[in-house]
């Protein structure tokens, strides 16, 4: 494709998409708040709220504890990973019928580069009415859709119209739009950052396209160019079909905090062999081991130790993440969450690994859904 054609992309996010699936598959659930996660006797998080719950304020990686106080009456269930798996991979088939190129970013998210297209069409924004309405006829399910020239744009835009909704941002309303965009919206602006902006009395994308590069630079590094980039609708990334897996890790949350050394190391004996089940079935190995631990104050520790030789098996990780969580200083401190991933994959054979297209969301305190 020549540098001088625009793209056009559409980011396709399913509307409450576990939940919407249980809903379809149990109708008399149609117009409760329904909530998919852990219980709420627990410590489990919402992996997704129906719109119906998110009226109380409920949102996905909130505590169920907190969303039952919220909404007393809400149906809480427990997630089944193989029907949205299975519902997912009936989704992506759809999308293939347009494009070979898709990108997908989760079980229910992805990008589509639809500049050309199976069915020869010229209008994106048709092309993402089209496959909106077969994700409908052949799911019962909804899904937004966001268009424009590149993958940040159609990703914003694919929130303005939830649920059911298309949003098309042309080249020419690009500027006009991202004025008044709220910095909260741009990915990778999170909340401290966030409030580094608003301290300089920055809100929106206007207000940030008044600052040059080299200041943003001064005050964020590299992130500073990425800003400065997107605060301009700028974004050059192509939809991959195959992006490369960076990680792989488990984790588990427990029921009481915990400092019982004897019993932390028995559970990063289950969490190395789970971890070693999910890296042989991707099919990566990895250089560098990383120990997560979450304090019963929330703050998150991380140690990490990386070799000469790639590894995925659990007598070799086991000795490495022990070795880790007895030099943190955390000894004698109560626990919440113990974690462990590989990172730096390599295939065996000594590639770059790909991510299994189902396996993107693997732990319910990551999942977030549109």
């Amino acid at each position: 494709m020549s540098d001088d054609v625009v793209r056009k992309i559409i980011h396709i996010d399913m509307d409450a998409f576990y939940a919407s699936v249980e809903i379809r598959d149990n109708p008399q659930l149609r117009g409760l708040p329904v909530v998919v996660g852990g219980s709420p006797d627990g410590r489990g998080v919402v992996a997704a709220a129906s719109y119906e719950s998110r009226r109380f304020g409920i949102h996905s990686a909130m505590p169920c504890s907190r969303a039952q106080r919220l909404c007393p009456e809400a149906v809480f269930l427990r997630p089944n990973f193989e029907k949205y798996r299975a519902v997912s991979r009936q989704i992506r088939g759809i999308f293939h019928r347009y494009t070979d190129l898709v990108e997908p970013l989760s079980l229910d998210e992805a990008y589509l580069d639809v500049t050309v297209n199976h069915l020869h069409s010229p209008s994106a924004t048709w092309v993402a009415q089209d496959i909106k309405g077969a994700i409908t006829r052949e799911t019962a399910l909804t899904a937004s859709a966001g268009v424009s020239t590149n993958k940040f744009l159609a990703k914003i835009a694919s929130e303005e119209k939830k649920p059911d909704g298309l949003f098309v941002i042309r080249p020419d309303q690009v500027s006009r739009f991202l004025h008044g965009l709220p910095l909260g919206k741009v990915p990778g602006i999170g909340r401290v950052t966030r409030q580094v902006f608003v301290d300089m009395g920055i809100h929106t994308c206007g207000q940030l396209q008044a600052l040059s590069l080299d200041e943003l630079i001064r005050r964020f590094g590299k992130r500073g160019a990425y800003f400065h980039r997107l605060a301009r609708g700028i974004d050059e990334r192509p939809v991959e079909p195959h992006r490369e897996r960076k990680s792989i890790s488990i984790e588990d949350t427990f029921a009481e905090d915990h400092d019982d050394q004897a019993w932390l190391l028995a559970k990063l004996k289950e969490l190395a062999s789970g971890l070693e089940k999910r890296a042989r079935t991707a099919g990566v190995k990895g250089r560098t081991v990383t120990l997560k631990m979450r304090l019963a104050d929330f703050r998150i520790l991380t140690r990490s130790s990386t070799g000469p030789e790639t590894l995925n098996d659990a007598t070799h990780i086991l000795p490495l993440v022990t070795g880790l969580y007895k030099d943190s200083g955390v000894a004698g401190r109560k626990l919440r969450l113990l974690g462990i991933g590989l990172a730096q994959l390599d295939t065996p054979g000594g590639k770059r690994a790909a991510p299994p297209r189902d396996e993107r969301q693997l732990g319910l305190a990551l999942l977030e859904e549109g």
